[in-house]
């Protein structure tokens, strides 16, 4: 077993140095193979391998510098550090790191599929994106959104889902309109209180900054300044997707997701999603991602049984007692 120890570490340089929620400490002890344990104003590395104590140490050093000069520390010079130690480059994909309004919260892409997607999305006004359940379809439109308006590039975050997905309408749905939707738009706002905060996501929209919408309460208007994001878009029909694709307005930008083997949509009915893929795959200024199962970032069992329900299988019945 090999140990260093790094002295005089300040407080003030402990938190921006290890990240928030202590991700760029994870992430050097996943890289090094080593414990890393901060006490008393000492940091202790600890490992089996001795170079790799030493890369970690230098790593530290450096990275404690950096904080010291600039007084943060950012996704993208913590890779840089790394891979100046050790001389391996680091991936293209995980050099552009996603801004969001949580201090030192930052989100970045981590598979070349992910990286391809939020290209096209800071290049395009019109992105579709269709991938399997864990792909980040969903959480890295919802991170751009949270970026454009930390950025002010835009006003308003619209985050729309179709609110029929198995026959019913919410006019049978139990309670007020918020109480009907909220069920069909969780997703899209579990991804957004992680990037902003649940009082501040409140706050946002009841200024309507953050706006959460059913497909159906789209027709009619007109969105400008504004980030407009369609989940589940596999359960639109072509009539909805043209509908929601036209309500763009002058500096806005829409985001289309879904999974096309996920469709919920009343027999011989064409999805929307596929029926614009085929309609808009040229035209200049829209851009198509397609995610597979290698960009599912989810528990590693997502993977396996994505793959099993793609894969051949038994259509034969079963008897149940």
């Amino acid at each position: 077993m090999t140990e260093a120890t790094i002295s005089t570490v300040e407080p003030s340089v402990v938190l921006p140095l290890f990240g928030a929620k202590d991700q760029h400490l994870r992430r050097l002890r996943t890289k090094f193979k080593v414990d890393i344990i901060h006490r008393n104003g000492q940091v202790r590395i600890i490992g089996e391998d001795k170079e790799a104590v030493a890369q970690a140490t230098e790593v530290i050093e450096q990275l404690a510098a950096i904080v010291r000069r600039r007084g943060n520390l950012t996704p993208s010079l913590f890779d840089q550090t790394i891979a100046r130690v050790t001389g391996v480059e680091v991936p293209e994909h995980s050099a552009e790191a996603i801004q969001t309004l949580q201090v030192g919260r930052e989100i970045r892409p981590r598979t070349e599929g992910q990286a391809k997607y939020v290209d096209a999305i800071r290049k395009n006004d019109v992105v579709f994106a269709v991938g399997p359940a864990g792909s980040g379809k969903t959480y890295l439109a919802v991170a751009m959104a949270v970026e454009a308006l930390k950025n002010q590039a835009v006003r308003k975050i619209v985050l729309v889902r179709p609110a029929v997905e198995a026959g019913e309408s919410l006019g049978f749905l139990p309670g007020d309109l918020q109480a009907k939707i909220n069920p069909y738009l969780r997703p899209l706002l579990d991804a957004i209180h992680e990037m902003i905060g649940y009082d501040q996501v409140q706050q946002l929209i009841q200024r309507d900054v953050i706006e959460v919408c059913p497909l159906a309460y789209m027709r009619g208007r007109t969105l400008n300044d504004s980030f407009i994001i369609l989940d589940e878009a596999q359960n639109t029909t072509a009539p909805q997707m043209k509908m929601f694709l036209t309500r763009m307005g002058h500096s806005s930008k829409i985001v289309v997701s879904g999974d096309h083997t996920q469709i919920d949509l009343p027999p011989h009915t064409k999805s929307g999603l596929i029926d614009a893929l085929q309609r808009l795959k040229n035209i200049t200024g829209i851009g198509i991602t397609k995610l597979s199962g290698q960009d599912i970032v989810r528990h590693k069992l997502v993977t396996d049984i994505v793959h099993a329900y793609d894969g051949p299988h038994d259509n034969g019945s079963t008897k149940q007692d």
